[in-house]
């Protein structure tokens, strides 16, 4: 994640860029220790990825760059800065979302997973951290570590890719019991999680385990079953796993004190559908009646323009079910000395 991974907030010229010397960047360092020889091919493909991918909604790679010190050579990622990820703004009491401005984030997000789903790319690491916001209200899909492009195998054979993707938290039911020929629904899951985050201000399935978190699935979604999900049963954990049977689905029973929108509660139920096949995609969440009735969505502008410091998720308290995270270096910049208001809050 940009804000955590050895991220530095340098002007323009300390990155070595050529342009504008007073802007402020954003750099990921590229993990080179276990590398014997040779450029990381998970970095190159992110690379790849980023270039390829040119949208409002998706953050902006600038430029790689290099440093060389003591006979060894570190590089980074340049990208553009922006100043909050949703997790740290859903942290802190004092950051309040209208429903205007929900509708706007969830738009956004949509619009950046359309963009890259109809460029056969699939994120795979959806969560509230990797949804960035600049102070002009503008949402950037980040982190694109573990994305890949979709591949088409001739003669109708399955992908083999691998499960031990996205986080616990945000990981669909289908990774979980072992499925690795998978496609866009596994972001569609994530983008359902993090919408009710919105008005939970905190991940509503906070699993410990694999099991623990299918656990937590079935008790919010339903049993997991051929009757609801056709041919689960030929996923390979779907019968080494205990699984809750004959429990209902309660999402939107569940939402209803959180989620007062009977719209907003019916796009979560149709993002966190066992089956992905039958999970709604970007493009039809984009014409779900929720972004188009009122409160229409609405710029998040004038609500930061209310917060002076950037709120990062490393910067606001460890979020709880999860293992603490490891103290980060924090940047020297004025607007980041302090984290008042932060409150952990689990649905």
């Amino acid at each position: 994640m940009l804000c955590q991974i050895a991220i530095f907030i340098l002007p323009y010229l300390q990155a070595r860029c050529r342009t504008d010397r007073s802007k402020i960047v954003a750099l990921k360092k590229v993990l080179m220790e276990n590398e014997k020889e040779g450029f990381p091919i998970t970095a190159l493909r992110e690379i790849r990825i980023l270039q390829l991918l040119n949208h409002d909604n998706i953050v902006n790679l600038i430029e790689i760059c290099r440093q060389y010190s003591r006979h060894k050579t570190t590089f980074y990622l340049v990208f553009d800065f922006c100043e909050h990820d949703l997790a740290g703004l859903l942290s802190n009491i004092n950051v309040k979302f209208s429903p205007g401005e929900i509708k706007k984030v969830m738009q956004q997000m949509c619009e950046g997973l359309f963009f890259i789903h109809t460029n056969k790319i699939i994120h795979r690491d959806m969560k509230a951290a990797n949804i960035l916001i600049t102070k002009t209200g503008t949402l950037k899909l980040a982190d694109f570590g573990l994305a890949r492009a979709i591949s088409i195998n001739k003669a109708g054979q399955a992908n083999r890719y691998t499960n031990r993707v996205v986080t616990l938290w945000y990981r669909p039911p289908e990774l979980l019991l072992g499925e690795r020929n998978y496609g866009p629904a596994v972001d569609m899951w994530g983008a359902g999680c993090i919408m009710a985050e919105m008005w939970t201000r905190s991940p509503i399935m906070q699993g410990n385990t694999d099991q623990h978190q299918l656990t937590l699935i079935a008790q919010l979604c339903g049993a997991i079953s051929p009757e609801v999900w056709p041919n689960v049963e030929s996923l390979d954990l779907f019968n080494r796993v205990e699984i809750p049977r004959g429990v209902k689905r309660r999402v939107k029973e569940r939402l209803k004190p959180y989620v007062k929108d009977q719209y907003a509660c019916d796009l979560i139920d149709k993002l966190l559908t066992l089956d992905p096949s039958k999970r709604i995609d970007a493009d039809s969440s984009l014409n779900h009646d929720f972004f188009w009735t009122d409160p229409m969505p609405c710029s998040l502008e004038r609500m930061l323009s209310t917060h002076g410091q950037s709120m990062f998720e490393y910067l606001a308290p460890t979020r709880r079910g999860g293992r603490p995270m490891q103290a980060q270096p924090l940047p020297q910049h004025p607007r980041h000395t302090h984290n008042e208001g932060y409150q952990d809050r689990v649905f």
